[in-house]
């Protein structure tokens, strides 16, 4: 009997040994500590979706804490009641806020906005639990509306574009263009025909440049030879000879001068007139009758 008894007392003792290992080893998996002391808070919400057991908790992004249960509260119903486990160290205040949020993934987890004072929850307190507006809330309250006004100007603009594209003027411009592009290689090929006439010219060029540089030496030489010149004498000449030019058609314009009467007197021309029609008439008689006027006699 003792050492059935013994051996009973040694499965037992075995068993419940497995019992808190396995117990251990559980909640080890799911990051539960069961040897570190921990104080425990609750947080209300109306949607938990991705929230999973042992989901972290966090405050400016260091690990505080984990979900240590989650359970439906029938006597409220549409709330989920969710329990923190959180390092013992921490104190949490006041106005508190757990935010839960999901990432890219689906993966939820609860980060703790904590709030300024120094009036600290109870262990065991309830917080204010608040759902952060996740990447599909954004996307659906101010992505599509956005989308949704971009895709109207779309479908506008591609109505035009239609429009535009079926215009036969359109099609008269490519065919334009076409022509363009066909003289405009025509051009280029002229062009690569004329550089290769360069040299030549470039020759051409270089002798008038030369010629240049010689006209320019002798206009050099030139002007230094103007400059040697008496210019001033020259210049007082000339206005010496305007002087008397202007002496002279004012003695001209001047009817009692000498030369005023010659040019504006009409009796002294027609004397004059007179006596050249005279003499012109004795010349002709001269030469019709010379012995009138010549005597000859012979010693």
């Amino acid at each position: 009997m003792k050492k059935i008894f013994r051996k009973e007392v040694i499965i037992g003792l075995i068993v419940a040994l497995s019992i808190v290992v396995l117990v251990v080893g559980i909640d080890f998996l799911k990051g539960v500590n069961v040897f570190k002391a921990a104080n425990y808070y609750y947080v209300t919400y109306t949607n938990v979706e991705g929230l999973a057991v042992s989901a972290p908790v966090s405050v400016n992004g260091y690990k505080v804490g984990l979900v240590r249960d989650i359970s439906y509260e029938y006597d409220n119903p549409g709330h989920v009641r969710v329990e923190l486990s959180l390092d013992k160290s921490l104190r949490v205040p006041k106005g508190t806020k757990a935010v839960l949020g999901t990432d890219l993934l689906g993966t939820a987890s609860i980060k703790l906005d904590m709030a300024p004072g120094g009036d600290f929850h109870n262990v065991g307190d309830v917080l204010v639990g608040e759902n952060a507006s996740g990447l599909m809330d954004n996307v659906s309250g101010e992505v599509l509306p956005l989308v949704s006004k971009v895709m109207t100007k779309v479908d506008t603009l591609l109505t035009n574009v239609n429009v535009l594209v079926s215009d036969p003027a359109i099609a008269a411009s490519v065919k334009r263009l076409d022509a363009i592009t066909a003289n405009l290689e025509a051009t280029s090929r002229q062009l690569n025909a004329v550089v290769k006439t360069l040299p030549p010219i470039a020759k051409n060029v270089n002798a008038i440049t030369e010629n240049v540089s010689v006209m320019s030496g002798n206009l050099s030489g030139f002007s230094s030879t103007l400059n040697g010149l008496p210019v001033d004498s020259l210049v007082d000449n000339l206005n010496s000879m305007s002087a008397n030019l202007r002496q002279l058609s004012l003695q001209l314009n001047d009817r009692n001068s000498t030369l005023g009467q010659l040019m504006n007197d009409r009796e002294l021309y027609d004397n004059i007139n007179s006596a050249v029609s005279s003499l012109d008439s004795l010349l002709i008689d001269v030469k019709k009758n010379p012995k009138r006027y010549i005597s000859i006699k012979l010693l």
